[in-house]
């Protein structure tokens, strides 16, 4: 796997008028995870946001070595799209190999992606993403609409990704099973 790492120099975010967070950072390299915890609208996605680049910091900077992945609440598939097709689409951007294995998506490949339901949306997103290459994983909220056993496979999907030399910020209300993640507490930077 390429060389990564992730750094974030005293992000500051504001959404309208509103400040959300201030003097925020943290550094990640191959094989670490940080989960970004806090309640809802305190701006766990905000920073999954600037981190991916799509959302401007108000103050602060971010570094990066090494692609990048994200999967967060929208759906970076076409709904109109069988999945198969949805997913060889991303293969052919990424320069990527079959991917999907891994999340028992062999039996919905024919099925279009709006007819997915919650769970299986997200597999094909975690699919999507374990299929890219990238180094730096972005993961808002992986294991919503999850089951028991997806959410396992999933967290175990993760492991494999930071044991192979990637990182992984990953912004979740559920306890996660993963062996070393650092939690950041966004309360702590709450302007």
């Amino acid at each position: 796997m390429q060389a990564c790492h992730l750094a974030a120099r005293d992000i500051a975010c504001r959404r309208g008028d509103r400040l959300l967070f201030k003097g925020l950072s943290f550094s990640l390299q191959g094989g670490e995870a940080l989960h970004l915890a806090g309640p809802n609208g305190i701006g766990k996605s905000s920073l999954i946001r600037i981190l991916a680049g799509l959302l401007r910091p108000f103050a602060g900077a971010v570094d990066r070595e090494g692609a990048l992945a994200l999967s967060d609440e929208r759906l970076a598939l076409d709904g109109h799209q069988p999945l198969g097709a949805a997913l060889a689409f991303w293969r052919r951007i990424d320069g990527s190999a079959e991917g999907g294995a891994d999340f028992g998506l062999e039996d919905l490949l024919d099925v279009p992606v709006r007819y997915l339901s919650t769970g299986q949306r997200k597999r094909a997103a975690l699919a999507r993403v374990a299929a890219s290459q990238a180094a730096i994983w972005l993961l808002d909220e992986p294991l919503n609409g999850l089951d028991t056993q997806w959410a396992a496979v999933a967290q175990d999907r993760i492991a494999a990704h930071l044991a192979g030399g990637g990182a992984v910020v990953i912004a979740s209300h559920q306890p996660l099973a993963l062996a070393g993640v650092r939690e950041l507490a966004l309360r702590e930077y709450v302007a």
